[in-house]
């Protein structure tokens, strides 16, 4: 999938059209985006009817104060990694008592990169109902872009696990495999 075809679809005003008429509401847990994609659910009108809250957790203490993290987690095995994004979504859902919840834990660059976890490299969480993907980045370019490709593909993300285009597994999480050009 081509992220520009993202783009062009305008992907954070179909997140919102959608959770509106099926009266959900969605929460956001940012780490390496900023808050990126709360601004772009919040540019559009109407969004205050499907979202009331997110939270930029960018260290790990607040990681764990505020979504509940597992401080054993962030030991064995970082902030950036499948483990901490889900325990990020489940734990930003019941914080913000929202029925989608979509986190996003990575390395935006141009420092803080390792040969195992690349500056690139992304995990994109969405926990609504009983389940909880977890999408691997792994994206290239300058900070700025690997963030709003991030944004761009947690969004379309959160739709399509709205719209229930998620395969559904037995787990209560799992990996996905999504190519964003």
């Amino acid at each position: 999938m081509k992220i520009s075809d993202i783009i062009n679809a305008d992907v954070a005003k179909r997140v919102v059209d959608c959770l509106l008429s099926k009266g959900l509401t969605i929460t956001f847990a940012e780490s390496c985006t900023g808050g990126l994609v709360s601004k772009k659910i919040t540019d559009v009108s109407g969004a205050s009817g499907c979202f009331e809250c997110g939270f930029v957790t960018y260290s790990n203490e607040k990681k764990q104060q505020l979504l509940n993290v597992s401080a054993d987690t962030l030991l064995k095995y970082g902030a950036v990694s499948h483990q901490t994004a889900y325990e990020m979504c489940v734990g930003a859902r019941k914080a913000a008592n929202a029925d989608v919840a979509v986190s996003i834990t990575g390395i935006a660059g141009p420092d803080g990169g390792t040969d195992e976890k690349p500056v690139g490299l992304v995990y994109v969480g969405v926990a609504c109902d009983n389940i909880c993907a977890i999408c691997r980045l792994n994206l290239s370019g300058d900070r700025e872009f690997v963030r709003e490709q991030t944004a761009v593909c947690a969004l379309d993300l959160a739709y399509k696990a709205i719209n229930n285009e998620l395969k559904t597994q037995k787990e209560k999480s799992y990996m996905i495999d999504m190519v964003y050009e």
